[in-house]
């Protein structure tokens, strides 16, 4: 890596665009310190694998990880919605937060849809294509081809592209980019570690910026999508954008540093560090879970006869941690007395907190559960 050139510029008349070196190449790896990173990582996606395989229904809490990821990535575009937010209902969300709200939404949904194609189709231009029509659609970005290459300029930073901050590839070659992109992520033609192909394929897809919009937030959904893919991960447990929000000045730094002086090699050691960092979080995460599920089970255990009924609530708020009366009928089968005396009972037992404070239409998070996901966990 030594001898990488990351690309050059194209005067384009009043601008000039970066036009990247291809990656689907031979390379290799002269930096011991990066050695021992990537050595690092590996164990720790070992430790946070074990979790898919001894934890009892992980895929409860999975759906508050792709929460988080989606809050976090979000965030780095500028969103403010936070978990909690997300949590609610569109009608429950303030008029001036909803377009927030709804791009959070899509981006759940955009990550669970993909996780799902990767069952039948491999990571791809194909698939990062529909990944970007469900982010984009109904919202502030509907206008700019949802799954759709650009046919037109885009820039990065600055009011216009006068200003730019940095200029991607002219759009007439974004096709043969993502060709080459896609053979490299699937190529056996030569080896590779695979930690350092997605950071590499990460760089070069916010390079090529193939999107007129979100290319921020499906450059960084690909990452979980390609270890799921490569069956380095069993399930969907580790997510970057937490690591590269709080990390955001030295995010795009690094980025911006391939381009303007070749060093891939920093690149790698902050993308692997994020790897390393995040999968110990990642881990720890799932202990307090198992913690707080011995607690919880101790709490209940002084229902008694009502027990069965509060644990079937409680399994339903691991997987989604807002609940209304109605909601907890639908799951117990009991009459709305019933019911009412039984979230009382919960929230004296403080599994469950009313946010709301009116008399009707309460809603109850398990905070202790969503603090757990948050920066407060």
């Amino acid at each position: 890596m030594r001898n990488f050139i990351s690309g050059r510029y194209i005067n384009q008349g009043t601008y000039q665009s970066f036009q990247p070196e291809k990656i689907c190449r031979k390379w290799s790896i002269d930096n011991m310190e990066l050695l021992n990173l990537l050595s690092q990582a590996d164990r720790q996606l070992g430790r946070l694998d074990m979790y898919s395989e001894y934890i009892p229904n992980i895929d409860l809490f999975i759906g508050m990880h792709v929460l988080k990821e989606a809050t976090q990535s979000s965030k780095i575009e500028g969103k403010k919605t936070n978990i909690e937010e997300a949590l609610l209902d569109k009608e429950d969300i303030s008029e001036e937060k909803r377009d927030d709200w709804e791009e959070v939404q899509n981006y759940i949904a955009a990550l669970n849809l993909a996780i799902t194609q990767l069952e039948e189709l491999p990571f791809s231009s194909r698939l990062i294509r529909q990944t970007h029509k469900t982010l984009l659609s109904g919202v502030r970005g509907k206008h700019k081809l949802p799954g759709e290459f650009r046919t037109s300029q885009n820039w990065i930073g600055g009011a216009s592209i006068a200003d730019a901050i940095f200029i991607p590839p002219i759009h007439s070659t974004i096709n043969e980019y993502m060709d080459d992109l896609e053979k490299f992520a699937h190529s056996q033609d030569f080896y590779f570690p695979e930690l350092l192909k997605i950071a590499l394929i990460h760089y070069q897809f916010e390079t090529i910026h193939p999107f007129l919009d979100g290319n921020g937030r499906v450059g960084r959904l690909m990452i979980t999508l390609y270890l799921v893919e490569k069956g380095i991960l069993k399930k969907p447990t580790l997510y970057l954008s937490d690591f590269f929000e709080r990390n955001r000045t030295l995010y795009y730094d690094n980025l911006m540093r391939v381009r303007e002086k070749n060093d891939i090699t920093q690149w790698f050691k902050f993308f692997i560090v994020g790897i390393i960092e995040t999968a110990k979080s990642s881990i720890s995460t799932f202990d307090k879970i198992l913690k707080l599920q011995q607690d919880i089970e101790i709490r209940l255990q002084g229902l008694g006869s009502r027990s069965a009924n509060a644990n079937s609530i409680v399994k339903h708020l691991y997987q989604h941690p807002i609940i209304q009366a109605q909601k907890a009928k639908e799951i117990t089968g009991l009459s709305m007395p019933s019911v009412y005396k039984l979230i009382d009972e919960l929230e004296s037992l403080k599994i469950i907190h009313e946010v709301t404070g009116g008399k009707r239409g309460k809603i109850y998070f398990f905070r202790e559960y969503i603090k757990l996901f948050s920066n407060e966990g």
